[in-house]
Formats: structure tokens, sequence, C-alpha cells
């Protein structure tokens, strides 16, 4: 459980970093008008599994007892996974777009893995 628990605690950066580097490529490709290409649909690919792979080390500690003092943290762990299967349901309008609604949808994900990050102590 340490090593879970070491590996959350750390992996929060790579997930926060790709979501935001990401999410800003988003939004400067939408600005400039710019098509996205396959290395943005590949890149927001890794973000999104970055932070689902954070979101799982939470439950995995969750599951073995481990659990956070203040309970937003976990809040906000489950609103990052509720954020991206509604993402998921509504692919299809996000693909009119997808510079822009991938690019804010990654920003508003790496603005709620901020927040559980502050809710941490």
């Amino acid at each position: 459980m340490t090593n879970i628990l070491w590996f959350h605690s750390h992996w929060v950066w790579v997930a926060l970093a790709t979501t935001g580097l990401v999410g800003l490529w988003g939004l400067g490709l939408a600005i400039l008008r710019r098509p996205t290409g396959r290395a943005f649909g590949i890149a927001v690919a890794v973000a999104i599994v970055a932070m689902l792979v954070q979101v799982a080390a939470g439950v995995a500690l969750y599951v073995y007892g481990l659990r956070p003092l203040n309970s937003f943290h976990v809040f906000y762990g489950i609103l990052i996974a509720v954020t991206f299967s509604l993402a998921y349901v509504y692919r299809a309008q996000l693909a009119r777009r997808p510079a822009l609604w991938y690019g804010l949808l990654l920003l508003f994900v790496m603005g709620l893995g901020f927040r559980a990050w502050a809710n941490v102590a």
C-alpha cells in the first residue's frame, strides 16, 4: 500500500502537467484555427490516461482503507471520473471543434486535479 501511496503522491504532477500542457495546446490550436492532426489526438489520449491512472491509484488507496482526512479530495477525484464519463458520452459534439473542446476539458480537469491536491494537507 505504501507503494501505491508513493505513486499517487508523485504521479499527480505527471497528470497535472500533461492535462495542462495538452489543454493549452488545444486552446492554442483553436485560437489560431489550426487543424488538430494525429499528434494532438494522441496527446489528448495520453493526458486522459495519465489522469485516469491517478484516479485509479486513488481508488486503490481508498479500497485498501487509506482515506484522506478531507473528504473533498475524494469528491474531486470522483468529479474527474464523472467529467471524463460525460466527455465520452458527448464525444460526437466534442469532435466538431476538437481543439477547443478537448483543450477546455483538459484544463478543467487539471483545475479539478489541483483542487484535489490542495485538499490533501
